[in-house]
């Protein structure tokens, strides 16, 4: 008996754990239909991701669901830009809740390194709208439905957050946040207790900086109700690096894009040294070390709706006394310090926003800096008041503050600026009506550091400051080992420092050399391979640049590629880069280039379009320097010479920074003045095939083709080359894979054949005899090959027996056609000589009217009619005697 008690239990503890292995299987499919479903029904985006994992033993008894790699990619407007990417989200849920399929139950969620870039463009619109609206109709009940998913706890580990408001010039970038909560979201009303930290914290409004890289941690327990969708701070602790800030208040869920809130920040300490830890490279080295005085307040709020055409009111107030501050083992120290700050609105109208700082003054060996600044009206007609002045020896900082490790900073900056009045001004050209005036001079700056171990370094930097604009009257300096020189005039700084206008510009410039490898980093000495891949991304271009840099260059390297003698214009405007004429010396040859890179559609995938026209390059210089003319014209590597070329392309980069070459488009011609083919597989297996020895070693002079290559082929027109006694006629394509797809027509000379060959022709040629039909074999032989296969591994679907067997079957039909051709040439003949016939008749009876009329007369020929028809006689006769007389002869 307890034998079978024993089986029976072993049994079901088998079924049991093959269930655990076999149901979460058997669900997966219906999981990943469930979720792509939804998610493509509900929203306006790109939504894929690698995997669903499901496991019964990962969270047992409940049911693991992980979903890997989630991307949610924007459409148009922001199309190509990564709203949501998440690594896992991993979730807990309740079995049986899935198998019924209505409501699932999560316990609890985590998200494992999700990468959020919210963007509000510059009319408004947001990136994160992208639920489809609800166009099913609202029920006529209104009883409130129980709150009824089961969520005991999520944790987002590990995220990054950039947050971009172009329109309000704002952005708030979170690194490494970490933040966990746990509550009873069964419950309408409950009390959340969060945790969060962030190991950098960046806040930018215009172009201050109110926040850099700043550490945060917040221990909050928050007041959740859901009836009201609102959140109550009832013990809000933040700790901005060593900034403690007490936090009250409400934040409420208006709808998807409306907030309202009304909260409340102070520090409770007074103490500058806590203020002073927002400063980065101050609290980075050895801050606890550092000996203050002076006292300082901060404090602040928000209050109001905030919506995509609203604001809420805020204020900020941050003041400074008396300040000082001194690391022991320096020797002097920074002190006099005074500081005060206020930004207020008062109704959450952005053009009612006034940022004020009356006075900054700090002393640097009894040097003084003194700063202030005041803006009103910063949308509508931005008035500015500020002031500048201070002289500094860079060398001696060293001496007040910490500097990173390996950091050198030499020179003397010698500053006198002041500006006051309205942006309209400017903007009018009513430069009577705006004040600036001053300079900005900079002498033997040097900076060296880690990042910069080249160092930079600039000799001399002069601007000047006038209403109309600012003027580079002198730059120069060496970076990356290049010598330049520079000077222009800059329009519109004040426009683009507060209000983020484009900043218009026009440069010019002069290098001795440059090398874009060191300038791009992209020498393999000190290129290091990261495992975290979306860190990495092309060189976006500033939206808010409109410089045009006219530049001549003696010398620039870039990978295996040496130009000499460049000029031409860059032109930096509205995400994108235009060359504009770009010429130079290149390859042994010349060339000239214009085109546009942009990443104003799309930061991951750039536009480019290029048009160049080169002359006399070397080819095999050519083909290993470009990665895209070996995919172009592979043929390059078993070609050397010199070739003249214009080709005109467009399409995408990828993250790489290389041709996506599936996206390119474009069309161009190549003429090859002069060189030779060699070791080239194709073309040597079918000389092998022929024994045609002229095929081995081509030498080649002015073949010129014309090209066009879209969906990953290169097709090339008909072009026709001569080697040797050879005649040949070549068309058709290849693809970025290197695949051959062309047709090859040879007029190939008998005597230049193998024994093999001319034997197949010496057979034909017999057996049409027997069959009673003569055939006279010229000494040149048609031969048409279907190349196909690629590069490397060619084949050929037409060989010379099956071209033999085509000839046998139609030298019946090439007999009948030169019978045919023999009866038109006769009648040609004879009609050629009938109107040459008639020709001559008509001409002499006008000659000879002419002189009548003209009161000459003719005594050679008085009678031309008569003498026409006697020569009209002899031709016919002459013509018809050498037609009889060649069909004899044949």
């Amino acid at each position: 008996m307890l034998k079978k008690v024993l089986k029976v239990v072993l049994v079901l503890l088998l079924v049991l754990i093959v269930a655990a292995f076999a149901i979460p299987y058997f669900f997966k499919d219906k999981i990943m239909a469930l979720v792509k479903t939804e998610l493509n029904k509900n929203l306006v985006a790109k939504v894929d991701f690698k995997d669903v994992d499901i496991s019964l033993f990962r969270h047992f008894p409940r049911l693991a669901v992980g979903l890997e790699e989630l991307q949610v990619i924007n459409v148009a407007p922001f199309e190509g830009d990564t709203l949501v990417s998440v690594k896992q989200i991993d979730a807990a849920l309740n079995l049986m809740s899935v198998i019924k399929g209505d409501k699932m139950e999560i316990y609890n969620v985590t998200l494992d390194q999700p990468r959020i870039h919210a963007i509000v463009h510059s009319n408004g619109e947001v990136n994160w709208n992208i639920t489809k609206p609800d166009t099913t109709q609202a029920s006529a009940d209104t009883t409130a439905s129980k709150f009824s998913m089961s969520l005991q706890s999520y944790k987002i580990a590990d995220a990054y957050v950039n947050y971009d408001d172009q329109q309000g010039n704002m952005q708030a970038i979170i690194e490494h946040l970490d933040h966990e909560g746990k509550g009873d979201f069964t419950q309408d009303l409950f009390t959340l207790e969060t945790s969060t930290t962030a190991q950098a914290v960046t806040y930018r409004y215009g172009l201050v900086p109110y926040l850099s890289n700043t550490a945060a941690k917040i221990d909050a327990d928050i007041s959740v109700d859901n009836k009201t969708s609102t959140y109550t701070f009832k013990d809000g602790n933040v700790l901005l690096n060593n900034l403690k800030v007490a936090v009250q208040g409400f934040f409420r869920l208006v709808n998807d894009s409306t907030y309202g809130m009304d909260l409340s920040f102070k520090a409770p300490s007074t103490n500058f040294k806590d203020l002073l830890s927002l400063v980065p490279i101050m609290y980075q080295q050895d801050f606890n070390k550092i000996k203050t005085e002076g006292t300082a307040a901060f404090d602040g709020f928000v209050k109001g709706t905030y919506s995509s055409t609203q604001m809420p009111a805020f204020g900020l107030h941050l003041a400074v006394k008396n300040g000082f501050f001194q690391y022991p083992d320096l020797p002097k120290p920074v002190k006099n310090i005074q500081l005060a700050v206020n930004v207020s609105n008062p109704d959450g109208v952005p053009d009612h926003t006034v940022v004020d700082m009356p006075s900054a003054h700090l002393e640097m060996d009894n040097t003084p800096l003194d700063l202030r600044l005041l803006v009103k009206t910063p949308v509508s007609d931005m008035y500015v008041d500020g002031a500048a002045k201070g002289r500094l020896d860079l060398s001696k900082v060293t001496q007040f503050v910490k500097l990173e490790s390996g950091t050198q900073l030499t020179g003397l900056l010698d500053a006198d600026i002041s500006a006051k009045g309205n942006m309209s001004a400017i903007e009018k050209q009513q430069y009577d009506r705006f004040y600036a005036a001053g300079s900005l001079l900079v002498n033997n700056l040097l900076y060296r550091s880690k990042d910069y171990p080249d160092g930079v370094k600039v000799n001399n930097l002069s601007l000047k400051f006038n209403p109309r604009n600012v003027t580079v009257e002198k730059f120069d300096g060496q970076y990356m080992g290049t010598n330049f020189q520079a000077n222009g005039e800059v329009n519109n700084l004040l426009a683009y420092m507060f209000k983020n206008a484009p900043l218009d510009g026009k440069l010019n410039m002069k290098a001795d050399q440059v090398d874009l490898d060191k300038w791009m980093g992209t020498t393999t000495a000190t290129t290091t391979t990261t495992a975290d891949t979306a860190a990495t991304a092309p060189f976006a271009v500033p939206g808010n640049l409109d410089l045009n840099l006219q530049a001549q260059v003696g010398k620039v390297h870039y990978d295996k590629l040496d130009m000499t003698n460049l000029t031409g214009s860059l032109q930096i405007k509205d995400e994108t880069v235009t060359l504009q004429q770009i010429k130079g010396n290149a390859l042994q040859g010349s060339m000239e280039v214009n085109g546009s890179y942009s990443t104003k559609n799309s930061k991951q995938n750039p536009d480019i379009n290029l048009a160049y026209n080169v002359q006399d390059l070397d080819v095999q210089q050519t083909f290993n320097a470009f990665n895209t003319v070996q995919k172009l014209m592979p043929i390059g590597q078993f070609l050397s010479g010199k070739i003249t070329s214009q080709l005109k392309l467009a399409g995408k980069l990828g993250k790489d920074m290389m041709p996506q070459l599936s996206s390119l488009n474009g069309d161009g011609n190549l003429l090859l003045i002069e060189g030779f083919l060699k070791k080239f597989a194709p073309v040597d297996q079918l000389a092998n095939q022929l024994n045609v020895s002229q095929l081995k070693d081509i030498s080649l002079r002015d073949v010129k083709t014309y090209f066009a290559f879209e969906n990953g082929r290169v097709k090339v027109n008909p072009f026709k080359i001569k080697v040797s006694n050879i005649n040949m006629a070549v068309a058709g394509s290849h693809g970025f894979d290197q695949s051959l797809d062309y047709t090859l027509q040879l007029a190939l000379p008998r005597s230049v054949m193998g024994a093999q060959a001319n034997s197949l022709i010496n057979n034909l040629v017999t057996q049409a005899a027997n069959k009673g039909v003569p055939v006279n074999v010229s000494d040149s032989v048609h031969l048409q090959v279907l190349l196909g296969g690629n590069i490397t591994k060619p084949t050929y679907k037409t060989d010379l027996q099956e071209t033999a067997s085509s000839m046998a079957a139609g030298l019946k039909d090439q007999a009948a056609t030169l019978v045919k051709n023999k009866v038109d040439t006769i009648k040609n003949t004879v009609k050629d000589s009938l109107n040459q016939i008639k020709n001559n008749a008509t001409n002499a009876i006008k000659d000879q009217l002419a002189k009548q009329l003209s009161g000459q007369k003719d005594t050679a020929n008085k009678q031309p009619a008569q003498n026409a028809g006697k020569q009209a006689e002899q031709t016919l006769k002459n013509t018809l005697n050498g037609l009889f007389k060649k069909k004899k002869e044949q």
